[in-house]
């Protein structure tokens, strides 16, 4: 592990936000960290308000968008609300279906096959809107790239509105309106929105013109929280309050199908980690194993038995895709072995019969144990399909711009993409992203960071810390939790490791003169002869509470020791 200690901010810039808010230079440090240099900044950090949304006419094309959908509903016309079979794509076609449905009855669902029409929008699914007589169709979390798909559909006599916010091509399709706050010339002033975000900037358009305010669509902040935290965007402007409000929803008043999933992990309160780590990977096993529409059917139903029957047969895909997961994982690391690249800059496997819906997951796996951009293909149809992601601080949608020339498509983001080939470029393709990513990548992303806020004393740990920190959820990127570092460690003599083989380490570390702390480091426990030694150590770690026999107590949760 490489740990890097951000630079601490001016100590006058400290003593003046200090000042203003009646915190101490600990705080101030890590609210300056996170751009928050003055009291008013401070306050919308700390209390997150609705009134702080933008304008969703702000957006490029939203008032196209907003007097089609009128005109349809004026006309009697079918729409189809489109969407991807992952978290992003299915809560955001539950968010718009419900919406509209509560005031206009011809609306119907569309989920594309993960396995029989891929990504995105499809040829498939424009037939399906055809053969139904649908005459608009509002694609989310999809559709920007989707130029010869909806050059189709409007063939058919379809108007298609677009809600995406992945990266555009040099060529807009030719839709009634494109709403992407990542369009050059898209003027909105939050550009990190979630597919789920942009279709909420819609129906909060919509909302508007029907003289409500957001407080009225305020019940619809699960899903698009759900979202977030799945995407991984990062938690910063819009995107924060959205994910507060979001999170008081879901622990407060969440819809009937959330509620379901919720009472299957018997967790009281959820955190934005619980959503990513709990309810996102259930939502995702329906596309993944079954088809997305059986996450849309649970998101959208608001009868509690039925719900809870969905939430059941959900829970089985989820268990099946855990097990798969573990046994791909396991192949493709002995493939990497038998090919010895070990030592390469990239992992790129393949096999034709692995399971497309968990070649994701595999891919994260992978670079878990290998460090570096990785990418997990398996047989689609008549091509190969893969998934893509990377390490901190290297664009692997850039990586993969370069080796275009063998690839039929591909889209996503700087950590996640998803790509096409044919199976006769892969291994052309495979040596390209090795040269690359050997070519552009700094070595020393090659290796796990851990970014440090600041070093700290053992005395600074304090209840009254842990409650102000606590409010700077909820966490995410661009809002990560405050890692510290403290120096001169012991080990009062408890520890000992702990769990399945005894993989994790458990603690009780003091600074001399400063009372001993409790600590837990997950898969730290070939760390115990270092924490048992006589030698003083150094540790990285978050502040976090643990309770035990209805005692709450403050946790170190170790990161890394040296």
């Amino acid at each position: 592990m490489r740990w890097t200690i951000k630079p601490k901010p001016e100590q006058e810039s400290i003593d003046h936000l200090s000042e203003a808010l009646g915190v101490d230079d600990l705080v101030a440090q890590l609210l300056i960290q996170r751009g928050i240099t003055n009291y008013e900044e401070a306050k919308a950090f700390f209390r997150p308000e609705l009134s702080q949304l933008h304008d969703p006419f702000l957006m490029k094309d939203m008032q196209k968008a907003v007097e089609r959908i009128d005109q349809a509903m004026s006309n009697g016309e079918n729409i189809l609300v489109y969407g991807d079979y992952d978290v992003d794509g299915t809560t955001s076609v539950a968010l718009m279906s419900s919406y509209l449905l509560e005031t206009y009855p011809n609306v119907a669902t569309y989920i594309p096959d993960r396995y029989l029409e891929g990504y995105g929008v499809s040829f498939q699914g424009i037939d399906f809107a055809a053969d139904n007589d649908v005459s608009l169709m509002i694609a989310l979390d999809c559709g920007i790239k989707a130029i010869d798909q909806i050059k189709y559909a409007k063939e058919n006599g379809i108007d298609v509105i677009v809600c995406d916010h992945h990266r555009p091509g040099q060529k807009l399709p030719n839709a009634v309106a494109v709403l992407d706050p990542k369009q050059d010339d898209c003027a909105y002033p939050y550009k990190e929105l979630c597919g789920c975000g942009v279709g909420f900037k819609l129906i909060q358009a919509l909302a508007v013109k029907q003289g409500k305010t957001v407080d009225d669509i305020l019940l619809y902040l699960d899903l698009v929280a759900t979202a977030i935290a799945a995407d991984i965007v990062p938690i910063t402007g819009e995107n924060r309050v959205l994910a507060y409000y979001g999170l008081m929803v879901i622990n407060e008043n969440p819809r009937t199908g959330i509620k379901a999933l919720i009472d299957q992990t018997k967790k009281r309160e959820l955190t934005i980690t619980d959503v990513v780590f709990m309810i996102a990977p259930r939502i995702n096993a329906a596309g993944r194993m079954k088809h997305g529409q059986h996450a849309v059917a649970l998101l959208t139903e608001t009868n509690f038995t039925q719900a809870r029957q969905f939430a059941s047969e959900i829970e089985l895909f989820n268990t099946e895709r855990r097990s798969l997961d573990q046994e791909i994982t396991q192949a493709a690391l002995v493939q990497i072995k038998e090919n010895k690249e070990e030592d390469k800059y990239t992992s790129v496997v393949y096999n034709e019969n692995w399971h497309k819906g968990v070649i994701g997951i595999v891919a994260s796996r992978l670079t878990e144990t290998y460090y570096r951009p990785t990418l997990v293909f398996t047989k689609s149809g008549d091509k190969l399909a893969a998934s893509a992601r990377s390490v901190k601080g290297f664009d692997i949608y850039n990586a993969l711009e370069g080796c275009s020339d063998c690839l039929e498509q591909f889209g996503g983001h700087m950590y996640a993409a998803g790509l096409t080939l044919l199976e006769e470029q892969y291994e052309a393709f495979k040596e390209q992203f090795e040269k690359v990513v050997s070519e552009t990548i700094d070595p020393k992303l090659l290796q796990p960071e851990i970014s440090v806020d600041a070093k700290i004393s053992m005395h600074q740990i304090t209840p009254k810390l842990m409650r102000i920190l606590k409010q700077f959820a909820p966490f995410g990127p661009g809002n990560m939790t405050p890692v510290f570092m403290a120096e001169g460690l012991k080990d009062t003599g408890y520890a000992r490791g702990v769990g399945e083989g005894e993989k994790h380490l458990k603690c009780s570390l003091y600074q001399p003169g400063s009372n001993p702390i409790g600590g837990i480091g997950f898969n730290l426990g070939d760390k115990l002869a270092r924490v048992k030694g006589i030698k003083p150590f150094d540790a990285v770690f978050s502040l976090d509470e643990n309770e035990w026999n209805g005692t709450v107590s403050l946790q170190l949760k170790l990161r890394d020791i040296r």
